[in-house]
């Protein structure tokens, strides 16, 4: 039976490196595997992620449906075919990140969020999120270059964002799992293989 993995986390947590990580490790086993993100991982997903991330003067409500638009498609195209034809996915950020950037970073009624995103997921949950918690402070010091529009929010707002995973770690324990991101990258590797192997086994 093949299950969806998803990483969450703020800027600088190392959640894109640890997905990588995760998924060359399963290809090393011989597990089928897929690796995908949001927003992205389609032709449309791409062109929507370049306007989320360097756009200017987008509304909320215009970010939000922008997000919406690329989960859509990537549920469509990559997600669901490939849980259908037996594969495990895992996906860098998912719904959750909806949840806690547009809810409780940028102040989006989460009642609203919750019927938009049922709508778009058709109820599609993920058996693990793997939560990499770090504080913000500590996290942007971590990005280099050119800063997109979220990084370029002050430190209120990524405060924000991170309670919010928080919340929904612990509104949901056996399904999250919260990992330090100051701790060394081969311990989070150990923590999280482990993790995923029973999931899989």
């Amino acid at each position: 039976m093949s299950s969806f993995i998803v990483f969450e986390g703020g800027e600088g947590s190392g959640k894109s490196t640890q997905a990588r990580i995760l998924h060359k490790q399963l290809v090393f086993q011989s597990t089928p595997v897929v690796l995908t993100h949001e927003p992205g991982g389609t032709p449309l997903g791409n062109k929507l992620r370049r306007w989320l991330k360097w756009g200017r003067r987008l509304t909320v409500e215009t970010e939000l449906l922008f997000m919406l638009a690329a989960r859509s498609q990537l549920l469509s195209e990559i997600v669901r075919p490939a849980l259908d034809e037996g594969f495990n996915v895992i996906c860098d950020r998912y719904f959750y990140s909806t949840f806690a950037y547009q809810g409780y970073g940028r102040g989006m009624d989460l009642n609203l969020l919750h019927t938009m995103n049922n709508f778009v997921t058709d109820g599609l949950q993920p058996d693990l999120v793997i939560f990499l918690d770090i504080k913000p402070e500590k996290g942007l010091i971590r990005k280099r270059g050119r800063k997109d529009r979220f990084e370029q929010e002050d430190g209120s707002f990524h405060n924000r964002v991170r309670e919010g995973y928080l919340k929904m770690a612990s509104a949901d324990p056996e399904r999250w799992m919260v990992i330090d991101a100051t701790l060394p990258r081969h311990d989070i590797r150990e923590r999280i293989l482990l993790r995923v192997e029973s999931l899989l086994d």
